[in-house]
């Protein structure tokens, strides 16, 4: 199958195509501007404007990959208005435009956070009422909602996926962050953490894009996906220093100051990722396509762990320091 990848010069973009490949199918990637990739097809800026018919010549699935991303600071003086422009009204064109060329079935990726930031109790289910907390998160809810007003009007299949925060070789952002803390030992003080969240290796998120392309029984769906263990950040923070070979100095400081400290210096949401739950349900992927997760948690960080080793040069090599905990 030929399939239209946008976004696919990022962190997920990059995975999907090499698993496509592996899979026997021709990926057609779309990015924004020349990354010099094997058949790239440059659409330029995504809006509402964009014209997707060359990119799309030939194409017979979509994986829409390609958004204006959340990030912690956002100095946009409208920040909504933005998200929307790209997210919404970019994928809905795109989606029009894919149904005019009489592409089958396309697969988006949206975020758990249309859901909602925290599960202070049970899980996040597909069957639970959105709660988008953030613009990010509204305007992933929105675009779903315009996805499905196409499907109906055109036809076209259309599978969602909400990933939690995925990781693997090549991540950034915050994830990175913890591992750089984590390689070089630093004190952290996380240990008194009992949360539970939710997380998603690359590998196996292009395994349930590849799902969602090729099951008869995707379309018009909506799954949660992830992992499918979850894990506190302490447990994480030690994971990740026992795949790096360093020691993990985790020390208790009671959660009220933890967060007290986070909003003196201006970091209160990055303690809530840190300190509160986010867990899913992601039964459904499983028991309606017969998909399971191709990479356990500890493989995904191991495999994570190698990259980071092998693109830093002061990671020392793993067995070198023992866990603090042994």
């Amino acid at each position: 199958m030929k399939i239209l990848v946008t976004g696919a010069s990022g962190f997920v973009g990059r995975a999907l195509c090499a698993a496509l490949t592996q899979a026997g199918h021709e990926c057609l990637p779309a990015v924004r501007c020349a990354k010099g990739m094997a058949a790239e097809r440059v659409v330029g800026p995504i809006g509402a404007d964009t014209d997707w018919r060359a990119a799309l010549d030939g194409a017979e699935a979509v994986v829409h990959l390609a958004a204006r991303v959340h990030v912690m600071k956002d100095s946009a003086e409208n920040p909504l208005a933005d998200f929307r422009a790209v997210n919404v009204l970019g994928t809905e064109r795109l989606a029009r435009s894919a149904a005019a060329a009489s592409v089958r079935r396309l697969v988006f990726l949206s975020s758990v956070k249309v859901n909602g930031e925290a599960t202070p109790g049970a899980p996040f289910r597909e069957s639970d009422a959105p709660a988008p907390e953030d613009a990010y998160g509204v305007s992933k809810h929105e675009a779903e909602q315009a996805l499905h007003r196409v499907a109906v009007e055109t036809g076209l299949e259309v599978a969602i996926l909400r990933p939690p925060l995925v990781y693997g070789p090549g991540v950034g952002a915050n994830f990175l962050r913890l591992m750089g803390l984590a390689a070089k030992a630093w004190p952290l003080p996380l240990a008194s953490l009992d949360n539970r969240r939710s997380l998603l290796f690359v590998g196996n998120l292009c395994s349930a894009i590849i799902a969602c392309l090729t099951h008869p029984a995707a379309g018009g769906q909506t799954f949660l996906v992830s992992d499918g263990e979850d894990i506190s950040t302490p447990e994480l923070v030690r994971r990740l220093a026992g795949s790096l070979g360093a020691a993990d100095r985790l020390w208790p400081l009671p959660l009220a100051l933890l967060r007290a400290l986070g909003s003196l210096v201006g970091r209160s949401a990055e303690i809530a990722r840190l300190t509160e739950s986010l867990r899913m349900d992601s039964s459904a992927i499983r028991d309606r396509l017969g998909w399971h997760a191709p990479f356990t948690l500890d493989q995904g960080l191991t495999e994570t762990a190698a990259w980071f080793r092998a693109s830093r040069a002061d990671v020392p090599t793993v067995g070198a320091v023992t866990s603090a905990h042994d």
